[in-house]
């Protein structure tokens, strides 16, 4: 329980970080690449302006509003471009490539030709930024502005900040580690001496229950049996059993190890399912096991067979009158599959989310004629989590319960000599 704690504590922290860091670089990113995608598109409106050539900017030359927001006379003699000049069909009338080095008439008209056949009209192609219009002969400009150096300081920033975010992330995940456990150390001291109190108070339970056992024995024989002796022998008898039950929850919660061996699985389901079969019959309820031969497992035979009781005896309890239980055990590929059915009047959400905690009684009108006190299943899940197992309930229409646990494959094969 405190490993887990200390893992979901880590793990929120580091996605809480994960994701303040994700919206601050995706924003400031972003922003620089809006940046400079708009000031190339205001440098290619220019060109546009001016068929494909920047305007003498002196004095009196006005910028358009949506020009460049770097505007210097040094402008035209920074920037490289070319235009190729296109008719309706594609073929090529013009090519200008005086104002850069890099591309030649060939390369120009390669990249005109795979604007035009993608029919879109603005766009990168490679390093190149590029404008399509139609000019006022009927003709097609198409206009490449390089943008490679303010894309290599985008990309360039772009990955510092990446690996400056993932550098956080580490030395965040470094400190967490040792402080979570400093942090859940309140708490799991708080967990230890609750688990030391169930433990040493059963224990201590344990001989005032059989001295009133005793005792009640010693009165029954002095003045016989009564209706009043008969309810201290089973309010003991009761007791005994919760002690019993809270004791066993409680070893099994702090990871004592036991001795796993293989065994038939599938013959204790069998045995276990027969067992209930008589009980069923008595309360007019029909009980069906489905249980594939020859399945066995690594594990601990006895609080296997627990379990299942443990699912027969909930199932039998909680089914609605004249209704139905079924055992299933099964190979489902690498996993070994034990689930319980039943029949039920009513499955709520609630009783869905908290059947496994412990005291938790899912019919209240029912606690009286059903015996227990909501702590069995809570003694299944350690049992099938101590099996490296997982164990969960569900209800399709809210008129039948599925409990299911499923073991690993790999349970199945080796011994495990520890729990989780």
């Amino acid at each position: 329980m405190i490993r887990k704690l200390r893992f979901r504590l880590v793990l929120a922290s580091m996605l809480s970080l994960f994701f303040v860091l994700a919206v601050i670089m995706v924003g400031l990113n972003g922003m620089s690449y809006r940046r400079i995608v708009r000031d190339s598109d205001g440098i290619l409106a220019l060109l546009k302006e001016n068929g494909g050539a920047f305007p003498p900017i002196g004095d009196d030359f006005e910028w358009p509003e949506r020009g460049p927001r770097y505007r210097s006379p040094e402008l035209p003699f920074e920037m490289r471009f070319f235009s190729v000049l296109l008719d309706d069909k594609g073929n090529v009338l013009d090519t200008d490539t005086e104002r850069i080095a890099a591309v030649d008439a060939d390369a120009a008209q390669a990249y005109a030709r795979a604007v035009f056949e993608s029919g879109r009209t603005a766009g990168y192609r490679g390093i190149y930024r590029y404008l399509r219009y139609g000019e006022d002969d009927g003709n097609i400009r198409i206009i490449f502005l390089d943008c490679g150096r303010q894309m290599e300081q985008f990309y360039s920033v772009l990955r510092r900040s990446i690996l400056t975010a993932a550098g956080c992330l580490a030395a965040v995940f470094m400190l967490l580690v040792p402080l979570s456990a400093r942090i859940v150390r309140p708490i799991s001291q708080s967990y230890e001496k609750q688990k030391r109190f169930i433990s040493d108070a059963g224990h201590e339970i344990r001989t005032p229950i059989t001295i009133i056992d005793a005792d009640t024995v010693v009165l029954e024989m002095d003045f016989g049996e009564n209706e009043w002796l008969s309810d201290i022998r089973n309010q003991a008898a009761r007791l005994s059993d919760l002690t019993n039950d809270l004791i066993f929850l409680s070893r099994m919660e702090e990871q004592q190890q036991v001795t796993m061996i293989d065994f038939p699985l599938s013959d204790v389901v069998a045995e276990t399912a027969a067992s209930f079969q008589a009980p069923a019959r008595t309360q007019g309820k029909r009980l069906d096991a489905d249980v594939e031969p020859d399945l066995s497992m690594n594990g601990n035979e006895k609080q296997i067979r627990q379990l299942v009781s443990i699912l027969l005896d909930n199932a039998m309890k909680y089914s609605d009158d004249g209704g139905y239980i079924r055992l299933t055990l099964k190979r489902q590929g690498k996993t070994l599959r034990l689930t319980v059915e039943n029949s039920a009047e009513c499955v709520t959400k609630e009783t869905l989310d908290n059947m496994f905690e412990r005291f938790y009684r899912g019919d209240p009108s029912r606690n009286s004629a059903t015996k227990g006190y909501g702590i069995g299943l809570s003694i299944a899940q350690a049992i099938v989590r101590a099996h490296r197992g997982r164990i969960a309930a569900e209800s399709p229409d809210g008129r039948t319960m599925t409990v299911a646990a499923t073991f690993p494959a790999s349970q199945a094969e080796r011994a495990v000599t520890a729990f989780l």
